[in-house]
């Protein structure tokens, strides 16, 4: 049985979990760097009995499972997956497992309010003039009067109202299907989309990318921000018009503390790559030492339990 452990970009899986369970026939090869293209992909992973996904780095359109004749097993880290074409994989015969979502749902909301804070305090900059001999060269802002608008009051959105309110922030929330009611018991108000980003100091985002939240945040929502105000993106790139952000922030109308991207890894010639007042991390949201070992650990019970013949926590199973 050959597996691939697929954008273990820390080189960590083999370590956090007790591959060896599998036994001496398991042959387990760890691809440390993003397979970037289709072609590559069918290449490397052409001979794989099992792909372990991390998450949705490594999209499964159909045409790349028809070029991998071998793979009948696919473990999708999380709970959820976006990027697989289940159809695709289930008509061949192939199984797909998930892991439990991981270590706490606070993760993600914690590396918002770290962004929120680097942007704020221009942490990483005089971090950076520090090391370089200098010293301070900007002038914060302190949150604790700021109105924070959360785009989405979800999972993740309604636990950033707690950490807001402990820093003495006021919320404003917008979403779709937001209610004044829902958005009052979670404690929050309840606005337009036109007023939380006209009201809002900071903006932070927290929906799941779909067809209908596909470039929810435009040109007209970013000029509709105060001047110097945050947009903070820690769910899915896909939200914001990429366009419109790199103009917004080239011209020095807005900052932004980014942990996900339209395409990632980030190309190394992305403009992203070198905006000025932007704070920049590579979707760290759920990257945890905990979060991980979940993963890993659940994996190998997958490939076990499959191999056995009672596969657990099944997505998709193959058509009769």
């Amino acid at each position: 049985m050959k597996i691939a452990i697929l954008d273990d970009y820390q080189n960590v899986a083999l370590s956090l979990a007790d591959w060896a369970s599998l036994g001496t026939d398991a042959s387990i090869t760890v691809f440390d760097r993003n397979l970037s293209s289709e072609d590559e992909a069918a290449a490397e992973l052409a001979q794989f009995d099992v792909l372990v996904l991390m998450r949705e780095r490594m999209a499964m359109p159909a045409s790349l499972i028809a070029r991998l004749p071998a793979l009948k097993l696919i473990v999708v880290t999380g709970g959820r997956t976006r990027t697989i074409d289940m159809d695709a994989a289930t008509t061949r015969g192939i199984t797909i497992c998930h892991t439990h979502p991981g270590e706490s749902p606070m993760a993600t909301p914690e590396l918002a309010f770290g962004l929120i804070l680097s942007v704020a305090r221009s942490i990483p900059q005089e971090h950076a003039r520090v090391r370089d001999g200098g010293w301070q060269e900007t002038i914060g802002m302190s949150i604790g009067d700021k109105t924070l608008g959360l785009v989405g009051l979800g999972k993740l959105g309604s636990r950033m109202v707690p950490i807001a309110k402990a820093f003495g922030m006021k919320v404003i929330a917008w979403s779709q299907n937001l209610t004044d009611e829902h958005a009052e018991s979670l404690g929050a108000r309840r606005v337009d989309k036109e007023t939380l980003f006209r009201e809002a100091d900071i903006v932070s985002l927290h929906l799941i990318l779909s067809e209908r939240s596909k470039g929810i945040v435009g040109a007209a929502d970013l000029a509709l921000m105060k001047p110097g105000a945050a947009l903070i993106n820690t769910s899915r790139g896909g939200l914001v018009d990429d366009a419109a952000l790199i103009e917004a922030l080239t011209e020095g109308r807005i900052r932004a503390g980014l942990d996900v991207y339209s395409e990632e890894p980030l190309p190394e010639d992305h403009p992203l790559r070198d905006v000025p007042n932007a704070v920049t991390t590579p979707h760290l949201g759920y990257v945890t030492e905990g979060a991980y070992a979940a993963f890993y650990r659940d994996a190998v019970e997958d490939i076990a339990a499959w191999r056995a013949g009672a596969p657990v926590r099944v997505l998709a199973a193959p058509k009769a």
